[in-house]
């Protein structure tokens, strides 16, 4: 995998199950976007863009959907 900073705001382990399953592919496609795309001021943009979605699924999975 490559080395990319962002990254480590993805993880999802320590969330508990029923977060997890909503945070997992969120984290699964951040990776695949580094392993797929080049670094760049777009990339870590993007990046930031989908770590602002994934906070807001999770509140959602939070207030119940």
């Amino acid at each position: 995998m490559a080395d990319e900073p962002m990254l480590k705001h993805f993880r999802y382990n320590h969330l508990p199950p029923y977060l997890q399953e909503t945070s997992k592919p969120i984290h699964d496609l951040a990776v695949d976007i580094v392993n797929r795309l080049p670094a760049s001021a777009e990339r870590t943009a993007g990046l930031r863009k989908l770590l602002e979605a994934k906070d807001c699924f999770v509140r959602a999975t939070l207030d119940g959907g």
